[in-house]
């Protein structure tokens, strides 16, 4: 079954290439960015303004190819790919959730964003974190590499 999107904007950020980005939003606390969508789809950011943190998801168009294993940034041994945050996926959807800081008619300014400046914008949501799992949750393999965070950027290997 082939699906198929359509792009609703483009993210803007100043990371121009993907060496060097950081490879999580809460690893980009500071980076900025501004969402430009399309002017066909500006009514639908109507009230997204009272929301203090939005979804992103978006298209890795730099990406070519997927592998069913990859060995992630924050470890050295190959893990599968849906076990992982991987940009070589089957579908290259990338998600990210961003500070929303103001709306200015289609331009959404954000904080946090760790894309790459030219990448297809494919939806926008509001994050709700009632809307999430909570209780206890486990995070696998990442468990003991999550202190990585912070300094890990990204280093080419999935382009």
């Amino acid at each position: 079954m082939e699906v198929v999107y359509k792009a609703i904007g483009v993210v803007r950020t100043p990371f121009k290439q993907p060496r060097g980005t950081p490879i999580q939003p809460s690893a980009a606390a500071d980076a900025e960015g501004i969402v430009e969508v399309f002017e066909e789809f500006a009514d639908g950011l109507c009230d997204l303004q009272g929301f203090s943190h939005i979804v992103l998801l978006y298209h890795f168009h730099l990406v070519k190819g997927w592998s069913p294993k990859v060995k992630p940034y924050m470890d050295t041994q190959e893990r599968g790919v849906f076990a992982t945050r991987s940009p070589r996926r089957p579908n290259p959807i990338g998600m990210s959730v961003v500070r929303l800081m103001r709306v200015e008619g289609n331009r959404l300014f954000v904080r946090g964003v760790d894309i790459l400046d030219g990448t297809p914008l494919l939806d926008i949501k509001p994050y709700v974190p009632q809307f999430n799992v909570g209780g206890e949750v486990r995070i696998g393999w990442l468990e003991k590499n999550i202190v990585k965070l912070p300094r890990v950027r990204d280093d080419g290997r999935f382009v």
